[in-house]
């Protein structure tokens, strides 16, 4: 939960915050939450306020309260336009009232107004939610406590009810005046082995011998600059399992949500690696160029500059791709840039072209207008035989998300969608809601997380042979029967967790009874299946933590928001969300305080104050435009000219840092081939000088930016600067004479990659397999004297089967 805005007024005046206080419960892959705000009217007058916080978009908010001087009064939840009048009316006849609702735009953004609110009064709000816990590459599971809710841009047609329609002043985080405190228990049946985050935390602390239960706390003095980031590790992640949950039997309704025991199964399927016979696709690469693209991914030291990051990743993606597919690269602002009119096919020239392109991108195009690039994509025609595959990069500081899912969620069945959040404050509910629609995945960047790895994992799947006939079973007793809830599945990846929800009806068997649940689906032409069996013996919990996962998995499907669900999933949504008690577009939390004697006496007060917040977003927000920006904005530098990019990276006398190697004149051999003779041209002869500008001294970067679209590397003074060596050493070292010099060049770079940026495989792994596939075409025979020659030139301890298909 994220509380930069804090309890507000209705001029957007904070009330003075003492205390945050968060109870983490994390049972195996789900999280259970309890926040408590803690307020104090230390006016003379009633005040009417409101707070607004960002919440993951996972998240199941399934309860409301608010003890006032002491007294509790419990929400429940009601049709929104009738929780409206409700609060209205009690506002209007001087009650006490309390009103918590969804965002209409976004469902990660939440609003919680507080009426009447007595002078010298004390109020403690408090929300209760449970979630999934996504799965990492590295097999952490990952909780993250939003707490940077950025300001997000409205775009030309979008609605002006939005409860993020706050105009107010900004106010360093460093001012705000309340303390913060969180204590979380994790615990699993297989063990953990260890706790790592992103802020300070206590040692952990193990509650038993077995380390199966374990406690830490949130160091004292955090200041909630940062999402609050934890990633468990258990001993154990990929057994599949199933969990029964108790119903509540006395529900006397027919249909009802709550009246069935509830199943949650969580499957690990074990895809093999199988090579696709043809690659091909249509890749198109949607970057964020917005303002806010300037600032840092966050604000630890040293932190990446987010247009530099996104740079670097256009450059893998681009080296990465395969050979006959088609490509192309939007930057998206206010407006929007393409780097061709239409997608073209990959080849030497259009990489060269894109890679061009990519060096001169600037995060000046204003606001985050994702709409108009989205539908101009979508309008494009298919291309035959080449599917689309869409990738979305965006600190995602859009206002109206559902609108925006939609048009992704309307052209699904013609492409997936995987989508990247950059920095802190990103909307999940955007990021995650056009991958969830267009079978795709999601991926955040925040803290010291490298968007470059997690970008070329995705475009790795995105490679993967496709998943097909993906199906569940369920084999039970004769008289029970499983109703799925969660939506079918049509996209399976390799190393990815499918977690699905089912309601069980009918008559439970005795305790020693058991189910059996089927995953199948096929790969290229072979069946493939998951079983499990499972105790049909269903478990309570007073939470009903299963039940309102499963209705939070079922409404992700079905609201589309306030203003655009359709009428027949907006009477389900309705139904589900109230059975269940779990908040959607379409319902809010009401309490009225009943406690009260007499009506709250004097006229109710509004003022205006400054809203706190993470200042990177405030870039690209409108009413910024031609101000001078708060002091702690110096953190993110305004988009530079080309002049200034180029002396960031030179040396004290003015020259690049790698320049005195450039300035050495290029030696040729009178038999020099084709291609080294453009490698030398005086066009060429500038690539490492651009590189170095753009890139400093990152040489990973600087080697692939050298690549050849087919994989190959030239043999030339630029490589031979990386390589640390002098053009003169490496012609002279080629081990097999009248060898092509780009097989010579291709085998050094591939040593290079594995010896000195080992620790980054997943980033180049995939165009350095573009490198092997082109040695054993255009070098097979003399492989072996190559590898062996590399090896021994550059004094590399690689094992030589690392060229092996």
């Amino acid at each position: 939960m994220v509380l930069p805005g804090g309890l507000l007024t209705r001029k957007e005046e904070p009330v003075p915050l003492k205390s945050i206080g968060v109870i983490l419960s994390i049972r195996e892959f789900v999280a259970g939450v309890s926040a408590t705000l803690n307020y104090e009217n230390e006016e003379k007058v009633p005040l009417e306020t409101f707070f607004v916080f960002p919440m993951d978009d996972d998240s199941a908010v399934y309860s409301f309260e608010a003890v006032v001087d002491g007294k509790k009064i419990k929400a429940e939840l009601q049709e929104k336009k009738k929780a409206h009048s409700i609060y209205e009316s009690a506002i209007s006849n001087r009650r006490q009232a309390f009103l918590l609702e969804e965002d209409k735009y976004s469902r990660d953004v939440f609003c919680c107004n507080v009426g009447n609110l007595n002078p010298g009064s004390k109020v403690a709000l408090t929300l209760k939610y449970v979630q999934e816990l996504p799965l990492e590459a590295d097999g952490a599971l990952r909780y993250v406590l939003p707490a940077v809710l950025n300001p997000r841009y409205r775009g030309s047609g979008s609605f002006e009810d939005s409860c993020l329609d706050m105009k107010t002043p900004i106010v360093p985080l460093e001012d705000l005046p309340y303390t913060f405190s969180m204590v979380a228990t994790i615990s699993s049946q297989h063990g953990i082995e260890r706790i790592q985050s992103n802020c300070p935390f206590s040692p952990i602390e193990y509650l038993g011998e077995d380390k199966t239960s374990a406690q830490v706390s949130l160091a004292e003095g955090h200041k909630f600059d940062r999402d609050v980031e934890l990633l468990i590790y258990y001993s154990e992640v990929h057994t599949p399992t199933v969990a029964v949950e108790m119903g509540q039997p006395k529900d006397n309704r027919v249909d009802g949500f709550m009246k069935d025991p509830s199943a949650m199964v969580c499957f690990y399927p074990n895809i093999p690696e199988a090579p696709s016979p043809v690659i091909c696709g249509e890749f198109v690469f949607l970057m964020d160029r917005s303002g806010s693209m300037q600032c840092p991914i966050s604000k630890q030291d040293q932190s990446q500059l987010r247009i530099e990051a996104a740079k670097e990743t256009l450059i893998l993606l681009l080296k990465s791709l395969p050979l006959g597919c088609y490509f192309n690269v939007y930057g998206f602002g206010s407006s929007y840039e393409a780097f061709f009119p239409n997608s073209v096919k990959y080849s030497q020239q259009t990489m060269e072209e894109a890679l061009k392109r990519v060096k001169l991108m600037q995060a000046d195009l204003g606001g985050t207008e994702i709409l108009t690039p989205l539908q101009i994509i979508y309008r494009e025609p298919s291309i035959e035989g080449h599917p689309l595959q869409l990738f979305v990069f965006t600190d995602g500081e859009v206002t109206d998300t559902f609108n925006v899912i939609n048009e992704v969620k309307r052209n699904r069945l013609r492409h997936r969608c995987f989508s990247f959040g950059i920095g802190e404050g990103a909307s999940t509910s955007l990021i995650k809601g056009i991958a969830r629609v267009a079978g795709g995945t999601s991926e955040f960047i925040t803290g010291k997380d490298r968007m470059q790895f997690k970008a070329l994992r995705a475009l790795k799947r995105a490679l993967q042979p496709a998943v097909d006939d993906v199906s569940v079973s369920w084999n039970l007793p004769h008289g029970l029967s499983a109703k799925m809830l969660s939506p079918e599945q049509t996209v399976l990846y390799k190393g990815q967790r499918l977690i699905v929800y089912a309601l069980l009806s009918g008559t439970m068997p005795p305790a020693e009874a058991t189910g059996e649940v089927d995953l199948k689906y096929t790969l290229q032409g072979k069946s493939f299946e998951n079983k499990v069996t499972f105790a049909l013996q269903p478990k309570p919990d007073d939470n009903f933590t299963i039940h309102r996962l499963a209705a939070k998995s079922f409404l992700q499907t079905k609201d589309m928001g306030f203003r655009d669900t359709s009428a027949k999933d907006k009477k389900d949504v309705l139904k589900i969300s109230i059975d269940c008690g779990v908040i959607s577009s379409q319902t809010a939390f009401i309490a009225v305080n009943k406690n009260l004697n007499k009506p709250v006496q004097g006229p109710l007060t509004r003022r205006d104050v400054p809203r706190p917040t993470l200042f990177s977003a405030a870039l690209m927000m409108p009413q910024y435009e031609g101000c001078a920006l708060p002091k702690a904005m110096s953190s993110c530098p305004l988009p530079t000219t080309q002049s200034t990019r180029t002396s960031r990276y030179k040396g004290l006398d003015g020259t690049n840092a790698l320049g005195h190697r450039l300035k050495k004149k290029c030696m040729f051999f009178k038999k020099a081939s084709p291609q080294m003779e453009r490698a030398h041209s005086p066009t060429n002869r500038t690539n490492l000088e651009t590189h170095c500008t753009v890139f400093g001294d990152n040489h990973l970067v600087q080697l692939i930016s050298l690549q050849n679209a087919d994989g190959s590397w030239y043999l030339d003074e630029n490589l031979a600067v990386i390589l640390g060596k002098s053009l003169e050493d490496l012609l002279a070292a080629v081990p097999v004479k009248d060898a092509d010099s780009s097989s010579w060049a291709t085998v050094l770079a591939v040593v290079w990659l594995h010896s000195n940026a080992k620790q980054m495989k997943g980033e180049w792994e995939l165009l350095e397999k573009k490198a092997r596939t082109w040695i054993h075409i255009h070098a097979a025979s003399i492989m072996q004297e190559l590898v062996k020659a590399a090896i021994a030139f550059t004094k590399s301890s690689v094992d030589p089967s690392i060229f092996a298909l």
